[in-house]
């Protein structure tokens, strides 16, 4: 049997490997310098001011957090190896200050100060959150779980809430190595949770299970997709049959909300997902591409087993909704919209994260991985409608 993998590293390219498509939450940060700084001083201050601690806070969401944080007048602490440097919101860091150690063997740094509230991005062991948790618990009021939608693998149902049961064990028996991962990742979070909610109590514990995040920093390269596909125009490759879901958000929407249900206290678990109101991928498509000046044509593939032939099982945020992936996209978002979950339009959204691709914060070498890779659909778009067209008329 294959091992699982045993770092954050070793678990994206696993999964980016075999195409698994998993909300991840923490990963890696390449750099930025869009001029988002701009939007931070317009940020509306906070009555109160709090002390934040982040276990992490250099990666995808966490210059996010700060960014809002700092803007509201509050004050932060990150929690690292000292090993990812910020290169987004790259000035802030000034601001911040930075405790380094290991959460693997050396929380020392964590063993004296106070702080408001702990913000646990990099909980990616149930040892890791358990530890921090406990040692923290007295010291600081909150502690705020970054968990994740996998919680639920296998999505099985219809609308899913917060209340629906998750696994805490794994199956034993699991011979496909994609849905191993996928099982293992989910009921790492799930016991995470309860780690943190044993430490501090259900009073005193936040828990946000954000769905696929991008945006500005995405190191998965999932979602850039779009935004350079739907720049260039022309024929644009859509999967999916019309009531197939999708969702998603930007990662600068979960994090605004976490920093504004910390400073009200808001104590709960809440689906972080988007859009607010339900949507197709023909809608996103046609949505995602106000974002250019440019002219398309949507060819729209809705034969799930062509797709698998042409090895498109998913194009994120559309998921092929069968099997365990039937409710990958059936999040119900009620608690965390009447919580204040906000949403930037999706043009906006989509156009940001194309300026950062093209700015210096990403360099070439990882442009090219990307924009090279003659196995993405980025790549072979104008093949597999080739042979679409092939199918229908033959």
């Amino acid at each position: 049997m294959t091992k699982k993998p045993t770092t954050r590293r070793q678990f994206i390219e696993r999964g980016a490997k075999l195409g698994i498509a998993i909300p991840l939450i923490s990963s890696g940060l390449l750099g930025c310098n869009f001029n988002e700084e701009k939007k931070v001083a317009t940020t509306k201050a906070s009555s109160k001011k709090l002390n934040i601690l982040i276990l992490g806070g250099t990666s995808f969401l966490g210059p996010h957090q700060i960014a809002y944080a700092l803007g509201r007048g509050h004050s932060v602490s990150t929690f690292t190896r000292g090993k990812t440097k910020p290169t987004i919101h790259q000035e802030l860091f000034k601001n911040v200050t930075s405790l380094v150690g290991d959460r693997n063997n050396d929380l020392s740094a964590l063993e004296t100060g106070t702080w408001d509230v702990v913000i646990d991005n990099s909980g990616r062991d149930v040892e890791w959150t358990k530890n921090s948790a406990e040692l923290l618990k007295d010291r600081t009021d909150l502690y705020l779980y970054t968990s994740s939608t996998g919680v639920y693998y296998p999505y099985l149902t219809d609308d899913i809430n917060e209340d629906t049961k998750v696994l805490l064990e794994e199956p034993e028996t699991l011979e496909d190595e994609e849905m191993r991962i996928e099982y293992w990742y989910g009921v790492m979070k799930a016991n995470s949770e309860l780690a943190a909610k044993k430490a501090y109590g259900e009073d005193r514990t936040i828990i946000v299970r954000p769905t696929y995040m991008f945006g500005p920093a995405d190191k998965t390269n999932r979602f850039v997709h779009w935004p350079l596909r739907l720049s260039k125009g022309g024929e644009v490759l859509v999967l999916g049959k019309p009531q197939d879901p999708v969702q998603y958000i930007d990662v600068r929407d979960v994090a605004e909300f976490m920093i504004r249900l910390i400073e009200e206290k808001h104590t709960d678990t809440f689906n972080a997902a988007g859009p607010k109101t339900a949507q197709n991928m023909y809608d996103f498509v046609e949505e995602a591409s106000k974002a250019f000046d440019v002219e398309h044509t949507f060819v729209k593939v809705d034969d799930y087993e062509f797709l698998k032939a042409n090895k498109v099982p998913y194009l994120v945020p559309w998921i092929m909704p069968e099997g365990n992936n039937y409710g990958s996209a059936r999040a119900n978002i009620d608690k965390a919209l009447a919580a204040g979950l906000t949403y930037r339009d999706l043009p906006t959204s989509i156009r940001e994260t194309y300026n950062w691709w093209h700015s210096d914060g990403v360099t070439d070498e990882i442009r090219q991985k990307f924009e090279g890779n003659t196995k993405n659909v980025f790549n072979r778009e104008a093949e597999i409608i080739a042979a679409w067209k092939k199918h229908k008329n033959s």
